[in-house]
């Protein structure tokens, strides 16, 4: 058969049989140099010792790691509620300057930035005080120990009780290098490893074994040391001197368990300066909410969502910028998840509207118990009718707490979040019919006023804070002591 053809259409043909085959060849090329990359064994640079914990040294050996740590720096951005900048929570909220009447969360309480930023924000907060009678400051040494990488070299060299035992000043030169590598992984094997041993030993009290934990479940252990509910007992036999951390999961993670657990050692962190109620506060108790939720539940760990993996030149690692899902809902959400990002979004912001309008709800209720409370001591109130009274206000505030103090609770465990605080809600109102009944007893007809707190420093005065006061104390704390804290940092990475 006669080819009709042109010449310059067959050499079209052959030009463009050679560009595919040239654009093949490197395709192949790029598949077989990431595959040699990806089983390239890696060697360290240098060794990293035991307790090293300055994370840029880290970082000469895990580079990718390091840089994405470093990023952590970034406080930009802002979600619907919160995200990663410095915010005042007082400011936002001063109703929660009269529920933590008395306690320092009063005087300062501001969202928390990235991980680099834990020993800055240590200092800078008014909680941790200055000088009281003695010159190592108000706060024990225990304070300490979820914000550096410091703190397992101390541990071992003081030992773990002689740790807790001491003022949070006293170990301002000791403790320079914010969260990173060694307070989750092994130097030698790179695993992951429980470095606090309160997570160890509240095991230990379930009779389990926390080193027989799987790795996904270690993905979210090594979080655990840190965002958890806690408190610091002075009762541990033959540790009495010191403040000791403890995690109360003996009876479970809900929150009813840890308030048995803390009734049942009779611990109360504050006494209200305005109700006289025996208060508990909760911390941040991410992992036992998280336990409670749907991902939990389903084996999802922490790590996959705040620190999902990525590639970068054939290489798989962790993410180490540890952030919000909601900044990186791509990586995170995502994986398994295919709805579209905007979806997805809302979905968690309609759960997060849900949740903070019933919150805010029990709040105001709260703030009208705690000042219902006061006009009855100062009518005269017994302790006898004010027994049940103030048990109530513990137990609605403690409540109001747990869901409100974890870090994304409406997002972890959005059910469980709302049972808690509709429980702590019916607490409360219950609690305040049993406050009418004792204000009508001694006189009072009628309701008792509700404070004018639209600012945080209307809330401050209104608790009899002396804001000016407490800042010049801090101010002079900060000038003797941050000076002190910066040549100890670096004298410590002159000797990297």
């Amino acid at each position: 058969m006669e080819n009709n053809r042109k010449p310059w259409v067959n050499w079209m043909f052959f030009l463009a049989s050679l560009l595919v085959v040239f654009l093949l060849g490197l395709l192949i090329s790029n598949i077989v140099e990431r595959k040699a990359e990806a089983k390239f064994a890696y060697k360290p640079l240098k060794d990293i010792g035991q307790f090293e914990s300055r994370n840029e040294v880290w970082g000469e050996n895990y580079p990718r790691e390091y840089q994405s740590y470093m990023q952590t720096a970034d406080s930009s951005f802002v979600s619907k509620y919160n995200g990663n900048a410095m915010i005042d929570m007082l400011e936002v909220d001063p109703r929660l300057v009269v529920l933590w009447a008395g306690y320092g969360f009063s005087k300062d309480y501001n969202q928390g930035r990235g991980h680099v930023y834990a020993i800055e924000d240590m200092y800078n907060t008014l909680r941790t005080g200055g000088p009281t009678g003695n010159d190592d400051g108000p706060m024990p040494s225990t304070c300490w120990t979820c914000k550096s990488p410091d703190v397992p070299r101390l541990m071992n060299e003081k030992g773990v009780t002689e740790y807790y035992t001491g003022k949070w000043a006293s170990l301002g030169d000791q403790v320079v290098n914010p969260i990173g590598c060694a307070d989750c992984h092994d130097s030698k094997t790179m695993n992951l490893k429980i470095t606090r041993p309160a997570v160890i030993e509240a095991f230990q009290r379930k009779g389990k074994d926390v080193n027989k934990a799987s790795q996904n479940e270690m993905r979210s252990l090594v979080c655990a040391q840190c965002h958890s509910e806690y408190y610091f007992s002075n009762k541990l036999p033959g540790k009495e001197k010191a403040q000791y951390l403890v995690f109360p999961w003996d009876n479970g993670y809900t929150v009813e368990d840890m308030e048995k657990f803390y009734d049942n050692v009779k611990h109360t962190d504050w006494v209200h300066s305005l109700s006289k109620a025996p208060m508990l506060k909760a911390q941040h108790p991410d992992y036992e909410i998280y336990m409670t939720g749907i991902h939990g539940q389903r084996g999802v760990s922490c790590a996959d969502c705040h620190m999902p993996y990525k590639t970068e030149g054939g290489q798989k690692f962790t993410d180490h910028h540890i952030q919000s899902p909601l900044n990186n809902v791509a990586n995170s959400c995502q994986v398994c998840h295919r709805e579209d990002k905007d979806v997805l979004m809302k979905n968690v912001y309609d759960n997060q509207d849900k949740v903070i309008a019933n919150r805010d709800k029990l709040e105001e209720i709260l703030v009208r118990a705690h000042v219902e409370a006061k006009k009855a001591w100062d009518l005269g109130a017994t302790e006898a009718q004010m027994k049940d009274i103030l048990d109530g206000i513990r137990k609605a505030q403690w409540r109001w707490d747990y869901a409100a103090a974890g870090h994304g609770s409406a997002f972890h465990a959005p059910v469980e979040t709302l049972r808690v605080i509709g429980n702590g809600i019916d607490i409360a109102q219950e609690t305040r019919i049993k406050l009418a009944k004792v204000l009508f007893k001694l006189g009072y007809d009628g309701e008792v006023p509700y404070p004018a707190i639209k600012t945080k420093a209307e809330a401050q005065k209104f608790i009899g804070l002396d804001m000016e006061k407490l800042q010049i104390e801090k101010d002079k704390f900060k000038k003797d002591l941050v000076p002190v804290w910066k040549k100890s940092a670096q004298e410590r990475q002159s000797k990297k």
